[in-house]
Parts: C-alpha cells; structure tokens; sequence
C-alpha cells in the first residue's frame, strides 16, 4: 500500500476531525455547524471559498496553473437515526447520527485539500465540493440549480463513499449504471368501515390490501425482464384503530428501485393495473401516487478509468475491482454525473464479524481508511492535473 507519507502524517489529526463531525451530526440543509467547520478549515488551508450554494453548500477552490478542473465532492448530512454505539465520540444530538460515513467523506476531503495545498504537485483547479442533503432531499441538485457548474466549471467530477461489509481499504467501482434510480408510493384502499362481527355489511378494505400485498411481489417476476434487475418493498402498512372495528382505509406504502428508467415505467403501471384490479375483486376503491426520487447513478468510462487507476497507485491493482457489483441503493450524486462527466468509487469499509451496514444505529466509520481515501483523491489529482516540469 502506498499511502502518500504527508497524507500519512495527517492521520490523527484527521481522525480528529472526523470525530468531531460524528459528535456534531447534522440532518440535510441545517449543516450550519459542520459548513462553518469546513469553511474555516479551507480558509485556513488559504484557499478562497464560496458558501451558500444549495442552502449550505460550501466550495472551496484551488488553483495552481494552467490546466483543467476537475470537482472531488463529499457530503455533509446525517441521518434521522437514534445512535446506539458506546464511543466516546457519539452524537450528542439525540435521534440524529452520522450512520452513513458522510463525517468520514468530509474528514478524507479535508485531508486531501490540505495535503494537495501545501504540496501544489499538479497544475489546474480543483473545486472541493462539500455538499448538504444527500439524504433524501436531493442535495446535489439544490447545488446545480444554485450554479454549481457554471460558477465551477469542471471537466470531471469524483465521490468516493464507504462501503461496509467490502474488505477494508479496497475499492471498487464500474462503467454504467452503478446505484440504482429510486421511487416511492402510497396506495390508499378505501372500503366501507363496520362492527368486526358483522363484516357481511361492509367492504373489508384490510383484506383486499392483505391480497393486494401479496400480488405487488409478482411485479418484478412477471412484469420484468430477467435480464434487468428491480425490486419493489412494501414499507409500510397503516390501517385499524380497535380491536373489534374492521377500518374504512388502509395505506400501504413502500419503495421501488430501478437501473433503467423504461423499466421504472413498467413497475409504476403494473402496480397501479394490480392495485385497481385486486380493490375492484373485493368491491374496494383505490388510489395510487407514484414518486420518482433520484435517477440512476451513471458512470461515464473515461472517468472510472481515471479513478480505478488513482486507486490502484495507492492500494495496489490487485484491491481494485473495476466492474464491481451495482448497488440497489440510491444516491443523489447521480444528478452530478448527468451535468457532467465523472465517476462514483466505494472504498470497504471492513467485513469482520462487528461490520454492520450503513443507516444502522451501530454503524461507524473505519478511521484507517481516512489516509488512504485521502490518498486516493490526491493521487486522482495530480494523475490527472499532471505538472509540466
């Protein structure tokens, strides 16, 4: 492994930082403390900066000569998530932690915009894009529909998340489709509400939703070509108030995931075709709402090539899979890489016994990936910004 020595040097303090992050946990567009945390560091590092951008966003930028730019991106938010760890840094806001890595995201950038500072071995910009809300609640666009690439112009941009359950201090990543597009929906079977002895005179909205439940799962076997991939999730079942009254309505919700968005349209019409048609057998209305979240994250080849190979200098090719397995998961960078081209790499987080996946109460991120990771951005740097001697 060839982890740059100076990055190398930095790692307790990173690992400071980092821990910090995790004890101050903030949820999407409130990450005040952790942007003024960022902003002093990068002002401090004298690099000019530009905070505001998707509410909280903070941008800082470093130029060294003539060439292209490029954006390395890291994000901000926590989750909605009740910690359950014993760490001497846990969140001290109750319900809020960072149960996804995105404290240990930011602490690897912060060591990469402070190594490639001080060193300056590249010539062109690099925008260090810290951005808010990746959660859910689109950051990412809040930032292009703010200017993100018309005030930072890049060539390329890059994101590198933690990967649990992947051994420590690998990488991987791959051309295309990478994370999978997202959609939620809520259908709302409406029957006729009655006394639970006497059901003969109602309509039973709760046993037309319990068959409804059952046939969505065909969706994905019978409606989907087993050459593409899906799956849809009922989430959530609302309905009922007492024991011996047999409810009006019941909502059931739940989630879809996607690669291609043809196949996107065929699960939203199978489900609203199955959902009438199982309501209308047991005399029940229905409705049906369908919400597409964020699009499929797509690699773009020139860039994976860039990336793989700045992982490979620094953890040895043999730790690099370039045509990993596509994640089911979603992740809002993918409306970065439909404004320009770039490339999403996951480095392991650890796969020993204690490993728990991200959006876990016991989740925490792997402090000895913050110099690789951070080497790993520092040699995508100076790669591909490379200084005329």
């Amino acid at each position: 492994m060839s982890v740059i020595p100076e990055i190398a040097a930095l790692h307790d303090e990173m690992t400071s930082w980092r821990r910090d992050l995790h004890a101050h946990p903030e949820l999407g567009f409130t990450e005040t403390r952790t942007a003024r945390f960022i902003a002093e560091m990068l002002t401090d590092m004298g690099m000019p900066i530009h905070r505001g951008l998707g509410r909280t966003g903070v941008v800082g930028t470093l130029t060294t000569g003539p060439g292209p730019a490029i954006a390395l991106r890291a994000e901000m938010d926590a989750l909605p998530i009740q910690e359950t760890t014993r760490l001497s840094y846990k969140s001290i806001h109750a319900g809020c932690m960072h149960a996804c890595g995105h404290d240990g995201h930011t602490a690897t950038l912060l060591g990469a915009a402070r190594y490639l500072t001080a060193t300056r071995n590249f010539s062109g910009t690099v925008h260090f894009v810290f951005q808010p809300a990746e959660e859910g609640l689109a950051g990412a666009r809040a930032m292009i529909d703010d200017g993100l690439f018309e005030k930072f112009p890049v060539e390329g941009v890059y994101s590198l998340h933690n990967n649990p359950l992947q051994r420590a201090g690998t990488f991987g990543s791959r051309v295309g489709p990478m994370m999978a597009a997202s959609a939620n929906f809520d259908i709302v079977v409406k029957g006729r509400g009655m006394h639970s002895a006497r059901p003969e005179n109602g309509v039973d909205a709760i046993v037309a939703s319990a068959h409804l439940i059952g046939a969505l799962q065909s969706i994905v076997s019978r409606n989907v070509s087993p050459h593409d991939t899906a799956v849809v999730s009922v989430t959530k079942i609302h309905a009922g108030t007492a024991y011996n009254i047999i409810p009006a309505e019941v909502l059931i919700s739940g989630n879809v995931r996607t690669f291609r968005p043809e196949v996107s349209d065929t699960i939203q019409a199978a489900l609203s075709r199955i959902a009438k048609g199982t309501a209308e057998q047991f005399g029940a209305a229905v409705s049906v709402e369908f919400r597409p979240g964020y699009p499929p994250l797509v690699n773009h080849a020139r860039e994976v090539a860039i990336a793989a190979a700045a992982a490979a200098d620094v953890v040895g090719e043999e730790n690099v899979d370039r045509d990993c397995q596509p994640f089911m998961a979603s992740e809002d960078f993918s409306y970065m890489l439909q404004a320009r081209p770039g490339a999403y790499m996951v480095i392991g987080n650890g796969d020993g016994a204690d490993a728990v996946e991200v959006h876990n109460p016991g989740y925490d991120y792997n402090d000895a990936l913050l110099p690789i990771g951070a080497s790993y951005f520092a040699r995508l740097v100076e790669m591909n910004l490379p200084k005329v001697h």
